[in-house]
């Protein structure tokens, strides 16, 4: 059975979205702004922890990375955290659409 999370913030003027798809294959794609920054497909459900880089469309652009990691619950099995510009800022889950 295929399973979704969405993870979203607003931070600094910017938004970062981190959607999960999991199955047979797991998609894990980070967009910022609305744009796909970043894109990882395995086999099977995940290998965690997962980091994904990302760049914010600023002069000069400012690194960003985006942290899964399984929490070990059943009700919300994965936690995402957004580094940017030195700190790190928990994403909320939403639901997926």
């Amino acid at each position: 059975m295929r399973q979704r999370y969405s993870f979203h913030l607003d931070q600094g003027g910017h938004s970062v979205t981190v959607n999960v798809r999991s199955g047979w294959i797991t998609e894990t794609e980070l967009l910022v702004d609305g744009k796909e920054c970043a894109f990882h497909r395995v086999h099977g459900h995940g290998e965690y922890p997962l980091t994904l880089a990302a760049q914010v469309a600023e002069e000069p652009p400012k690194p960003l990375a985006v942290r899964l990691d399984r929490t070990g619950r059943a009700e919300h099995p994965l936690a995402c955290v957004l580094e940017l510009s030195g700190a790190e800022h928990p994403m909320p889950e939403r639901t997926a659409r």
